[in-house]
């Protein structure tokens, strides 16, 4: 399955997706996580040692202009649209109990639309991954969805975003739904967080009745105290692994 993530900042999307990992991982399957949100924080709730030594690709200079041809942070010249990218999963991904992750980064740009050397080399290898890779392919996205191209986000088994009950987080969601309806991803799901009361889940599911849930994971302070220790969430909060081996059954 190929399985994107989003929502508004805060909601927990990189906890969830680390909890999604993880499922994935107990089954037995070969699992790619990717870290294509600027905040990168996805190698920390996976247990990886030493993540925030991490460079992200989009800040590897050197492999940039090798591979676009092109001069990092020059206006105006021209560059390869389509760079090789086949190698870069095996050569860049930290592995930990058979659990690849990549970190992608963020993009530095002026304005919407940028085409530049960063942005083109990360899009060709988000493309590859979803579309050439025999395997579980988890991304946690921003909210701007901004590594998917068109072809890429058709081919993408399902977009999950994660809310809390909140009006800002609900806005942000209508807003992930129309940037993936934009883009051809139809195939979209909710997930509840910091769910605190059956009154959170009712507020939720009425103020979007258009939307499918998969589940609903209930607030626990043990995820801050894993945060706090350097720890994986789904070591702390046992609870919220079983809810979302539930939700891969749901997929």
């Amino acid at each position: 399955m190929k399985i994107a993530i989003s929502g508004k900042g805060g909601v927990g999307k990189t906890t969830f997706a680390s909890f999604l990992v993880k499922a994935f991982a107990e089954q037995g399957k070969k699992v790619l996580a990717i870290d294509a949100d600027p905040d990168a924080n996805l190698a920390q709730a996976l247990g990886i040692k030493g993540s925030s030594d991490i460079v992200p690709i989009s800040e590897m200079k050197a492999l940039i202009e090798e591979r676009t041809e092109a001069k990092v942070g020059s206006m105006g010249s021209f560059f390869k649209l389509n760079p090789k990218v086949d190698d870069l999963p095996e050569k860049l991904s930290i592995e930990l109990n058979g659990i690849k992750l990549m970190v992608l980064g963020g993009v530095k740009k002026g304005g919407a639309g940028c085409i530049c050397p960063e942005s083109t080399l990360l899009k060709n290898l988000v493309r590859h991954v979803v579309l050439a890779r025999n395997e579980v392919i988890v991304l946690d996205m921003e909210a701007g969805l901004e590594h998917l191209g068109r072809g890429t986000a058709m081919a993408v088994d399902r977009l999950i975003v994660v809310v809390e009950p909140g009006r800002r987080s609900i806005e942000t969601a209508y807003h992930i739904r129309d940037l993936a309806t934009d883009i051809g991803l139809k195939k979209l799901s909710l997930v509840g967080n910091k769910i605190r009361s059956e009154k959170d889940k009712e507020f939720l599911t009425r103020q979007m009745p258009e939307f499918q849930f998969l589940g609903f994971i209930p607030f626990g302070g043990e995820i801050i105290e894993a945060d706090l220790e350097g720890r994986p969430p789904f070591e702390k909060n046992p609870e919220g692994l079983v809810l979302v081996r539930e939700m891969i059954e749901r997929l």
